[in-house]
């Protein structure tokens, strides 16, 4: 059970009620993690929706996305978020052995979507310290300026939502990851 209190979805008409009707409107449900989050700082929630709603609006595609969230959910051992962006990723269209390979750090057979992962995990081990080689080598996989910015967002957002799950402990009310 997660650790904060969260009202009835249903019957909350101020600012968290207002949140909750524009997420499920928007995928059908409230998650466990976006109704708690809202329920104690709607004003955050919305920050996080704001800095998606940029990255669905720029360069770095959907499975680029969620393979950034998988990586630093791992590394920070947030079984929420793990659960939330294997789902999320496979949507995205990141078959199953992809994902487990994202997961466990294994190559998934894409260059481009390897060489991602691994500047990802480094950033994720180092708070954000790269050695020009490492930063070479994300440039000549293709990304560019822009998606860097966009990979620094990613990774910011992603941040905050690991370390609220783990603060609140949610309830994952996404399928099981093996």
């Amino acid at each position: 059970m997660s650790r904060l209190s969260v009202p009835n979805l249903e019957s909350d008409a101020g600012p968290s009620g207002q949140v909750y009707a524009q997420i499920k409107k928007a995928v059908g449900n409230v998650p466990n993690a976006f109704a708690a989050i809202a329920a104690h700082g709607p004003a955050a929630l919305k920050s996080v929706l704001a800095a998606d709603a940029v990255l669905a609006s720029g360069s770095l595609d959907k499975r680029d996305r969620e393979t950034i969230k998988l990586i630093v959910s791992g590394v920070a051992g947030c079984d929420y978020c793990v659960a939330a962006h294997s789902l999320l990723g496979k949507l995205a269209g990141l078959k199953p052995d992809e994902l487990k390979n994202i997961r466990d750090g294994n190559a998934t057979g894409d260059s481009k979507r390897d060489a991602l992962a691994r500047f990802v995990r480094k950033l994720a081990a180092t708070s954000g310290t790269v050695s020009d080689d490492e930063f070479a080598a994300i440039k000549a996989a293709g990304y560019s300026d822009a998606q860097l910015v966009e990979i620094s967002l990613a990774f910011a957002t992603i941040v905050f939502t690991n370390v609220f799950n783990r603060i609140n402990d949610t309830e994952i009310d996404f399928p099981a990851v093996a």
